[in-house]
């Protein structure tokens, strides 16, 4: 058992290294938004889902040597795929057919179709091994449950270690090598013990008699595993969104909430796996452990909810501030270990009381792993997809809460119904969960207490499934909106808009001789898409990822019908859309005069699909000749990346803006300054921003400039290595320290 214990323990660590390079590698393919990120997980959960079914129906039907080796067998399956991978996930579907692809059904099945081989060996191997150390009903239990246990806890180490570490050290291809490496060497770990593994094959199905069910049968099993796992995945889903806006969507975010997860998840189920030969009925301890779960989860989130704008929480964590370094980072890292640990151990103890109820039979204990694995594979893709896609889109996070709340009443006292209703843990966790439900405020009141909103003020918000926007309108004077738009936790932008925003936006516009098609990646504050239409001729058409941007920004012209928000929605020179620009690119043949990318931190989560050198390819190839390409220059590897990728390059200082073409670009400063003070752009910036003039001070450092005979180096930042986005395994430097005389 302790070998085996390491050897899975190694292969959940190198399933979350796989998990997290190979879900990147597939939403270049698929999009970003956040229904392709759904056929991603899809895709995913679907394989390990066909594994664990087959691995429900061959795993009883062999020795337990046979099935050790098959667990050998699957893990080295697993790191030929890893190796392999990105010649497959990357650099065919994600860059060869990028683009080409554009309806759900067939992304899904392209996705699909790429992670099934080791998604299915994955899925198999928890039944196959249970099939190997299945020596005595009285301990079966206990022994899956301790492989699993650790099998989530080397998950768990794999998320954290391969988020803060290992994948910004490495690179996406060097962490699928050392995942292949672990898997490999769980499958030699394993192999040792072959000699020493009974060989019996277990007698027919025909031969033996049936078995009773004293606590249930297995679908009703099956059932409740379903509804668990629809909850836990919630849940994770609801703690990503909620830390995200408390610490900021950064790319060490997510592998903190899911290495959190896992670990307590992992810890909960080894805890239970040594209490549970003690349980003679588990039916209670399934039932308090998940209501439980659920009722603390609630009441954690409410109590960050309330404590947020109160010092000294409010201090690291005021949302107008960065807090992506130093005490507001371990903050984020506490508050997740806070929020997310104790409701995820607890639920975890569910695993081993499940599998104790369905046990009762050593020559089905494969069939019964395998099924089971199956329901809660299903309940956790139900849960991503029914969260993700459904309901934060129709009811929000608060609402999404409220349903959970729900749901987790209606298992407790379904329970109570059958059980009994004189089980007194069981009814003070129900009236908990149904507490939960009535406390829980709506979706105005929760995000206006996590933005800061104090009384009086005006706001415009909205969410979806592609994330959370706000607006906090902290007015000087009456008739003019002046506060921070936040974005996804992030409040870089704000109204009136920021001078650096509309600098970079009517840059490319005033530089080109016509710029009568301009696109601009990213709307923001609505500040860069509104400066590119600076030129009357121009006609712009913005792409933004996040769709409550939109939403606010209309509310926001609703509330100032005057001002240049309002203007640009009803004025058909602007379309302002939602969708993935990136993607844009790849599907659409259409050139453009000019292309502007919005002003996005390098440090913020995925980021560097827009800082690659691969995204630069797409742009050259959609730039019309001599076209010009704008983009922000926050630090030096985008610069030389930038550099790489343009034969005629220029970075404005101290603005920091770099503008790329494949011809010469002309650049006399008198003159541009003279463009940005004319009268009619002068008018234009004025509405957008009335206390900002000197916009020739941007370009006053003077201009670094790249021709093709100046020398270059390798692109720094590419797709599957954006070093930036993981900024603390990756120092960041200034652009200027890049800049070339």
């Amino acid at each position: 058992m302790p070998r085996l214990a390491f050897a899975f323990f190694c292969s959940g660590f190198a399933a979350l290294l796989c998990q997290i390079v190979w879900q990147r590698m597939l939403g270049i393919f698929a999009g970003s938004d956040t229904v392709s990120a759904a056929l991603v997980v899809g895709a995913f959960l679907a394989g390990l889902g066909l594994g664990s079914i087959l691995g429900a129906r061959i795993a009883d039907r062999l020795s337990p040597a046979r099935a050790l080796l098959g667990f050998a067998l699957a893990e080295t399956g697993v790191a030929a795929f890893a190796l392999l991978s990105k010649a497959f996930l990357y650099d065919w579907l994600a860059t060869d057919l990028a683009g080409v692809v554009d309806a759900p059904a067939a992304i899904f099945a392209l996705c699909f179709a790429g992670l099934v081989l080791p998604t299915t060996l994955m899925g198999a191997s928890l039944p196959l091994l249970s099939r190997a150390v299945a020596t005595s009903l009285d301990a079966v239990a206990e022994r899956v449950s301790r492989l699993y246990g650790l099998n989530t806890l080397g998950a768990g180490i794999g998320a954290l270690a391969g988020g803060w570490l290992l994948v910004g050290e490495l690179g996406f291809v060097g962490a699928l090598v050392l995942a292949a490496a672990l898997d490999l060497a769980a499958a030699l770990l394993a192999l040792t013990l072959l000699p020493r593994m009974d060989r019996t094959r277990p007698a027919p199905r025909a031969a033996r008699p049936a078995q009773p069910a004293p606590f249930g049968g297995l679908p009703l099993w099956c059932l409740l595993v379903f509804l668990s796992g629809y909850v836990i995945v919630a849940l994770e889903i609801v703690w990503v969104r909620l830390i995200g806006q408390v610490g900021q969507y950064h790319a060490y975010l997510f592998p903190t909430v899911l290495g959190i997860f896992l670990l307590a998840d992992g810890l909960g189920i080894e805890i239970a796996s040594r209490l549970v030969r003690r349980i003679r009925d588990p039916r209670p301890a399934f039932f308090i452990t998940q209501a439980a779960g659920f009722a603390l989860a609630a009441a954690l989130i409410l109590a960050l909810w309330w404590v947020l704008p109160y010092a000294p929480l409010s201090d690291l964590m005021a949302v107008d501030h960065s807090r992506l370094r130093g005490g507001p980072l371990l903050a984020m890292v506490l508050l997740a270990i806070v929020i997310v640990g104790p409701p995820s151990l607890l639920i975890g103890m569910t695993f081993p009381f499940v599998q104790r109820a369905v046990q009762q039979d050593l020559a089905e204990v494969g069939a019964r792993v395998g099924w089971v694995q199956l329901a809660n594979i299903a309940g956790n893709a139900a849960g991503s997809v029914g969260t993700g896609l459904v309901s934060l889109h129709l009811l929000g996070t608060a609402g999404t809460l409220k349903l959970l709340a729900a749901l987790s009443l209606l298992l407790v006292f379904g329970w109570l119904w059958r059980g009994g209703w004189r089980r007194g843990p069981e009814l003070a966790l129900g009236l908990a969960c149904a507490a939960a439900l009535i406390a829980l405020p709506g979706n105005a009141a929760f995000w206006s207490r996590m933005h800061a909103e104090r009384p009086g003020q005006r706001i415009a918000w909205s969410e979806d499934r592609s994330g959370v926007v706000f607006f906090r309108d902290d007015r000087r004077e009456p008739g003019q909106p002046d506060g921070p738009f936040f974005i996804q936790g992030f409040s870089q932008g704000r109204i009136p808009f920021l001078p650096i925003h509309q600098f970079m936006g009517s840059l490319g516009p005033l530089l080109h001789p016509e710029p009568l098609r301009v696109l601009v990646i990213g709307v923001g504050s609505g500040g860069t898409p509104w400066a590119a239409g600076i030129r009357p001729e121009s006609r712009v058409r913005a792409i933004e990822l996040v769709a409550p941007v939109l939403e606010a920004l209309a509310e926001v012209g609703r509330h100032y019908p005057d001002g240049p928000i309002a203007r640009m929605f009803a004025d058909p020179r602007w379309n302002l859309e939602y969708g993935d620009g990136r993607r844009t690119l790849a599907k659409e043949e259409a050139l453009y005069d000019v292309i502007q990318a919005d002003a996005i931190l390098p440090e913020g989560s995925h980021s560097g699909l827009l800082y690659s050198e691969e995204f630069l390819d797409q742009v050259r190839r959609r730039l019309a000749p001599g076209g010009l390409y704008v983009q922000w220059a926050p630090t030096a590897r985008v610069v030389e990346t930038f550099t790489a990728a343009f034969p005629h390059a220029l970075l404005l200082l101290p603005g920091s803006v770099l503008i790329g073409s494949d011809r010469p670009i002309p650049l006399d400063a008198d003159a541009l300054a003279a463009r940005f003070t004319a009268p009619a752009a002068r008018r234009h910036l004025t509405a957008g921003n009335r206390d900002f003039t000197d916009y020739a001070g941007l370009f006053a450092g003077g201009a670094a400039v790249w021709t093709p005979a100046t020398p270059r180096g390798r692109a720094p930042l590419s797709d599957v290595w954006p070093r930036d986005e993981f900024y603390l395994n990756n120092p960041i430097l200034g652009a200027a320290s890049a800049a070339r005389p």
